[in-house]
This record gives structure tokens, sequence and C-alpha cells, in this order.
């Protein structure tokens, strides 16, 4: 299977970097199944990025968490992440919370708005997808296939 991750530089070796914020499923290596996604988080500050893309390979001893769509699981996953608490997944696949999801989600945190107004307004959006690689055994599932210049509008 082809993944993508976009990004301001060609990513050969992908590494999994500590960052201010913490993501979706925590700290982690994200790729998605859709070229298209992959373009939006390559150009999101603007300008010129990487589509960058690898052949995946699904490793059976390692410990997977797969959410097929968005559920109350797959949300109370997310607010856990958000929140600072790791897990011990090496890989962990599922929709993602793009910029529209996510101020639902940071509503839902900070209590602005309920459970059941998050999912009335969540089920407005379009679909999404993303997988996040945890560990070094993780990573090595994924081989570089090459990568691609793309520009921002």
């Amino acid at each position: 299977m082809i993944l993508y991750h976009g990004s301001k530089e060609i990513v050969t070796y992908p590494e999994i970097r500590k960052a201010r914020f913490h993501k979706d499923f925590y700290f982690g290596f994200y790729c998605t199944k859709f070229p298209e996604q992959a373009h939006r988080w390559a150009v999101r500050y603007g300008g010129r990025g990487y589509l960058n893309r690898y052949e995946y390979t699904p490793n059976k001893d390692l410990k997977y968490l797969v959410f097929e769509e968005m559920t109350e699981e797959w949300l109370d996953f997310i607010v856990q992440c958000r929140s600072g608490q790791p897990h011990t997944y090496d890989i962990v696949e599922g929709p993602m919370a793009d910029d529209t999801i996510y101020n639902y989600v940071q509503n839902f945190i900070d209590g602005k708005i309920s459970r059941a107004a998050f999912w009335e307004l969540a089920k407005f959006t379009h679909p999404t997808h993303q997988i996040s690689f945890h560990t070094i055994s993780a990573l090595d599932t994924l081989e570089f296939a090459g990568s691609e210049v793309v520009y921002g509008k």
C-alpha cells in the first residue's frame, strides 16, 4: 500500500519528533492514504512543499489500533492524546481531526460544547485518513518510494 506524507522537505528517513503540541494520536510520524490530504499538509504554510511517498508493509507483530470511523472511542482517544497522555500502540490509524474537527474537539475538551453537540457538528465533515507511526519498529514498515514538489495556492 502507498502512503503519503506532506512536508516542507523531502523525508527519506521518517522519524518521530516531539513537538510543542500534541497531535490526534500523540507524537508520531503521520501519513495518509489520500495524496490530496498530504498535499494540503505540505503547503499549509504556503509556498512549496513535498509530497513524500512510502511503500507500507504491515507487520503482524506490532500493536495496532484502528478506528474505521469517528466513534466515541475515537473521540476519547484523541482527547487523551491531545491532553498529553501517551499510549502503547506502535501504529494508530483512523479519521483525522482536520481543521474543522480540530476546533470541535478543542471546544469539547474546553467544555464549550457537549459531546452531543460535537457529534452533531462532526457529521457534516468530509472523509479524512491518518496513520501514525509511534515506534522505530513501526517506522520500519515504511520504505521511501520517492517525492514530488507541490505548490500552494
